[in-house]
């Protein structure tokens, strides 16, 4: 079975990649691997303070990757795997990966405008060199057709 790994946040460019590694997953008879980022927190000198931070970040990305999850559920889609993690992004993916060789590929969107975002610029660029799996980069400027034709 095929497993796509989207990387979830709320960027437009996150919805592309999930909406093609959903209908790509349905197509193969795949499963998709939902993955959400929380970034590291600035410091609190108050430890109380920065618990709080930290806990309403992994709260908002939380409910962003089950609200995903649900959309693709009242779909039709199988129910994903999802996870949460803080930390600094292009680690905790490259972590991601090496704890589950089962991922076929890594799905992420492109801007509509300008040049690449940080992740999909490390893993197109020198971080390919040490990848498990392809990275599949969903322009940006695709619409819900030829999203289906394409996947």
């Amino acid at each position: 079975m095929r497993i796509y790994l989207v990387i979830v946040d709320e960027s437009e460019e996150a919805l592309v990649a999930l909406q093609f590694a959903a209908r790509r997953a349905a197509k193969t008879d795949g499963a998709l691997h939902l993955l959400a980022l929380v970034p590291p927190q600035p410091f609190n000198a108050f430890a109380g303070v920065q618990a709080t931070i930290e806990e309403e970040a992994r709260a908002r990305a939380e409910t962003l990757v089950t609200a995903a999850a649900g959309n693709l559920l009242s779909q039709g889609a199988k129910m994903p795997v999802i996870s949460v993690h803080m930390g600094e992004d292009i680690k905790i993916v490259r972590k991601y990966l090496e704890e589950h060789p089962e991922v076929s590929a890594l799905v992420l969107g492109a801007a509509k405008e300008g040049g690449p975002g940080p992740m999909v610029a490390h893993f197109t660029g020198a971080g390919m060199a040490h990848m498990t799996c392809p990275v599949f980069v969903v322009p940006g400027g695709l619409d819900a057709e030829a999203i289906e034709r394409l996947s």
